[in-house]
């Protein structure tokens, strides 16, 4: 059947045929019709079956006819039938339309129930660079579906400048359901801070959800005044709720105020806080927060992520029995714990290991290089340039089946460690990997001959 003889069969079917007979033509013709069967389907979009409209729709945006498009897809997005919207709006997608009617039936889905047609106004609005309905789009901020407060945010980020998107932004950020609020506050700019900071300061001391406040305590953190930063102290003195207290411990470690010691140590026994609260000692410092987090360190009943950041922070302080506290802790169960122990050896490193603690070093973390293949690097920190940690690293290179933790120890087999009695038998070690399978591994072994004999890598 020729082309011609199946647009001619698509025409008898929309005259004669059954209902789901009609819709089938109606998408036929779109797919192989011209612009002299737009008529056709403009006249199918007025079906009195929700599935000829939809077919009709289907068949418009295949038809590609702009002028049909504009006069019949707008009224047909604003369909009773949800799927006759769907196809109207994805249709209205296809041929790109423009028009000031299209524009306002986008703006109107971004109100409907169904959450795929809200998602293709959005995607209209985003290709087209206007917000359509404002105060429906910044609603839409805190939709329950991911895919549409995603593409809602994207949409008010594009139209940030629209000074109507500013003005609804704002409204949101100050009395919006707190859904869309906590995004609004996000992305509110900065210079309409210092007018909402009043309004800010009593929501921090209670009445809106967690998740609000703890959006506003990431903003007046960012406010440099000293009203903001007095508020935020206040509010954790007074603070009840782990998630608030976490979010404000969180932005005022920065801080390294003395005014933090007190309520960190409050919340350091939080199992959900105490992470934040062991960050927070870390930045004040000093006899009393070492004390603090000392104490949870040999606390067998401290919770994993809690002991895992006290680690960190007892290795920032680079107190005297660090590393004593730490090495221990390599061995324990849970992997975050090992990561917070090796963060805080990689603290010690930067100002060098004591010679009473070297060995100690080598010896607990060389046979630990490959635990955890995303942590090598930070344990390549720890090791670099202890030479106590060498015959450790020439064993490992044989005997390890990571590519990654053998180029590891070859790259840490500093010549400039070692002695003359060991360079003999480092060429013959570097020169058996020249060959394996893994280009890093080659490299560096090919790295560690040059630089034992000063020649140029090839």
């Amino acid at each position: 059947m020729t082309t011609d003889h199946q647009v001619a069969f698509f025409l008898k079917e929309l005259e004669t045929g059954d209902t789901w007979r009609r819709a089938a033509a109606a998408k036929g013709l779109g797919k192989l019709g011209d612009i002299e069967h737009a008529a056709v389907l403009t006249r199918a979009a007025a079906d009195p079956a929700p599935e000829v409209r939809e077919g009709a729709a289907v068949g418009l945006g295949r038809l590609g006819v702009h002028a049909a498009g504009a006069k019949v897809l707008p009224a047909l997005m604003d369909d009773d039938d949800p799927w006759v919207r769907r196809q109207a709006s994805l249709a209205s997608l296809r041929l790109g339309l423009r028009d000031r009617e299209v524009v306002d039936a986008y703006g109107r889905l971004l109100s409907d129930p169904d959450h795929h047609l809200r998602i293709n106004a959005l995607d209209g609005l985003w290709e087209l660079g206007v917000p359509g309905d404002v105060p429906a789009l910044l609603r839409l901020l805190g939709d329950p579906h991911p895919d549409v407060w995603g593409r809602a945010r994207a949409v008010v980020s594009l139209c940030k400048a629209d000074p109507d998107v500013e003005a609804e932004l704002v409204r949101t950020a100050r009395w919006g359901a707190d859904a869309a609020r906590v995004p609004a506050l996000w992305m509110l700019p900065d210079r309409h801070i210092d007018p909402l900071l009043p309004s800010l300061v009593r929501d921090l001391a209670g009445g809106p959800s967690s998740e609000v406040r703890c959006a506003v305590a990431f903003r007046l953190a960012h406010v440099d005044r000293p009203q903001a930063r007095d508020a935020l102290f206040t509010a954790l003195a007074a603070e009840r709720d782990p998630r608030v207290a976490t979010e404000l411990l969180s932005q005022l470690a920065r801080s390294g105020d003395d005014r933090l010691l007190e309520p960190a140590s409050r919340w350091l026994g939080d199992e959900r806080a105490g992470p934040s609260a062991a960050a927070a000692l870390a930045s004040v410092g000093g006899k009393a927060a070492a004390r603090l987090l000392r104490a949870r360190l040999t606390d067998p009943a401290t919770p994993a992520p809690t002991l895992a950041a006290a680690a960190t922070a007892y290795g920032d302080l680079g107190r005297w029995d660090a590393v004593w506290l730490l090495l221990p802790l390599l061995d324990h169960a849970a992997p975050e714990v090992y990561e917070g122990a090796l963060r805080g050896l990689d603290a010690l490193a930067d100002t060098g290991f004591r010679p009473w603690e070297r060995a100690a070093v080598a010896r607990a973390l060389v046979p630990r290089l490959g635990a955890h293949s995303n942590l090598v690097g930070v344990a390549e920190r720890v090791l670099t340039g202890l030479a106590e940690a060498l015959p450790g690293l020439r064993q490992l290179v044989d005997d390890t089946p990571s590519p990654l933790v053998r180029a590891t120890a070859l790259s840490l087999l500093d010549p400039h460690l070692a002695t003359d009695a060991d360079t003999p038998h480092d060429l013959p070690l570097f020169a058996r990997h020249l060959d394996d399978a893994d280009a890093s591994v080659r490299q560096a072994a090919a790295r560690g001959i040059a630089n034992r004999t000063g020649s140029t890598p090839s």
